[in-house]
This record gives C-alpha cells, sequence and structure tokens, in this order.
C-alpha cells in the first residue's frame, strides 16, 4: 500500500503541485479539487506505513501465531480503513474547512459576483488551521511518534531473540530474526527519510499559523516542497535495494508492463519461517 501510495504521488501529485506553484487563475472550487489529492495520498503513505510498522511488530511478538492473527481478509480490511481515513482526512477541506470566506470577502469588496476566481496556490484554499491543528497535530505527528515507538520495541524483542544463546538444533529462529532485524532497519530507514521530508514543511506551517509577521524566504518553501514530494521518488528506491520481495516484485512490475516480457521465476530463499519457542 505504501508503494502504492509513493507511485500514486510521483504520478499525480507531483504534476499537481506543480500547477499549484504556476498559480493559473481558476475557480476556487476547482483549485481545491486540485489540492485535495495532495492531502489524500500523503495520508494514506503516512497510515500504511503505520501499518507496516504494525505488521513488523506482530511478526516478532506472536511468530508462531502471526499468520493465524494477520489474516488476508484482516489485512484488506486494514488496508481499506487505511484508504477510507485517507480520503476522510484528505478531503475535509471539501466539506467546508478551507480559505473560502475569506476569498469571498476579498472578492466581494472588489465589486465581483460569482464564484471567486484565484490564482491558483495551495495556501489560498487549504487552511492553515486544518493544515496545523487536524493534519499536523492530529493525522501526522502523533502516527509518526507511534512508529518511533513500535519500532523501538521491535528492535529490543529482536535483539532479545538474538542474544539467547541457541543449541546447534535451533539455528531456524536465529536466522527468522536476523532477518527480520534487517527488515526492521530498512522500514525504520524510510521512517526517517519519511520524517526528514516532510517535517520540515508542516513546521513551515506552524510557523506561517503561530507567526503571520514572520517573514520566510520564497526558496524555503520550495525546499521544503520539493523535499515532501521528492520523499515519494526514494521510497520505492529503498524498498527495492532493502527489501527482497519488493524488488522481486518491482522486477516483476518492470518487466511485465514497461518491457513486455514476463521475469524469470525468482528464489526467495525462503524455507518457511516458523521459529521454534
Amino acid at each position: 500500500m505504501s508503494m502504492v501510495a509513493d507511485v500514486a504521488v510521483g504520478a499525480l501529485v507531483i504534476p499537481l503541485a506543480i500547477l499549484i506553484n504556476i498559480g493559473p487563475r481558476t475557480y476556487f472550487h476547482t483549485c481545491l479539487k486540485v489540492a485535495c489529492p495532495v492531502l489524500i495520498l500523503t495520508q494514506s503513505s503516512i497510515l500504511a506505513l503505520l501499518a507496516i510498522a504494525v505488521d513488523r511488530y506482530l511478526r516478532v511478538k506472536i511468530p508462531l501465531r502471526y499468520k493465524t492473527v494477520v489474516t488476508p481478509r484482516r489485512a484488506v480490511v486494514a488496508i481499506t480503513g487505511c484508504w477510507i481515513l485517507s480520503f476522510v482526512v484528505g478531503l475535509t477541506p471539501m466539506f467546508g474547512w478551507n480559505n473560502l470566506s475569506a476569498v469571498e470577502r476579498d472578492w466581494l469588496a472588489n465589486g465581483s459576483v460569482g464564484e471567486p476566481v484565484i490564482e491558483c496556490q495551495f495556501e489560498k484554499v487549504i487552511s492553515m488551521e486544518y493544515m496545523v491543528y487536524f493534519n499536523f497535530f492530529v493525522w501526522v505527528l502523533p502516527p509518526l511518534l507511534l512508529m518511533v515507538l513500535i519500532y523501538m520495541e521491535v528492535f529490543y524483542l529482536i535483539r532479545k531473540q538474538l542474544s539467547k544463546k541457541v543449541s546447534a538444533s535451533s539455528g531456524d529462529p536465529q536466522k527468522y530474526y536476523g532477518k527480520e532485524l534487517k527488515i526492521a532497519k530498512s522500514l525504520a530507514l524510510i521512517l526517517f527519510l519519511f520524517a526528514l521530508s516532510w517535517l520540515p514543511l508542516h513546521i513551515l506551517n506552524c510557523i506561517t499559523l503561530f507567526c503571520p509577521s514572520c517573514h520566510m524566504p520564497r526558496i524555503l518553501i520550495y525546499i521544503a516542497i520539493f523535499l515532501s514530494h521528492g520523499n515519494s521518488a526514494m521510497n520505492p528506491i529503498v524498498y527495492a535495494f532493502r527489501i527482497q520481495k519488493f524488488r522481486v516484485t518491482f522486477l516483476k512490475i518492470w518487466n511485465d508492463h514497461f518491457r513486455c516480457q514476463p521475469a524469470p521465476p525468482v528464489d526467495e530463499d525462503a524455507p518457511a519461517e516458523r521459529p521454534d519457542d
């Protein structure tokens, strides 16, 4: 799901973000419809990372019962729930939490009538109160902090298992937890890159809201925007190079849909990942 969101950000949102920064003149609600997909797909990336973190935690906490707890049906429900929440969070400005009243006031003060026509820019249609109080303080910062705690616990559990003295006949648990440690490190790197890429933009939003008189260089805002959308270009590369299953899937998609030839079968070197207690 996270990779799907990242690809969607790259394919859909980055062109829309460029369009918004150009600032074409359009109706207010048309501009709002261009801005909302950015919010939807960004939120889906965050919730996907949180779902993956919970999944890794369950794999190391209850390895023997993992397959009975995390069933395909429950996974589909979790993914569906993440997307529904993403749409709710991302479309909230469409239901009224936006800058329409302020824009209409200026529009009418100029003697104009009808729906306001504006230079389409993100901050002109999306309320900073929404971005800071609702988007950042509720749906970005708490999931990020929760993921940090989850990965700290995951590393603790894995280190605890790997530090146990094992007999010659108990190599499988060591191999299992060693593999989980490698995957957890890769996912923690992705989480770190996500925070590094998105926090600057949210911090600038906080400064804009809490310090209206503070002047921020436009280049600083562009750098923060570039970092946030560049994160979605980095993630598939990190997935592909650090996690074998993602690499196999990525090569299969590339060969099937871009090179128009089926990918060769790949042995994922995987005897069953069922550690002994």
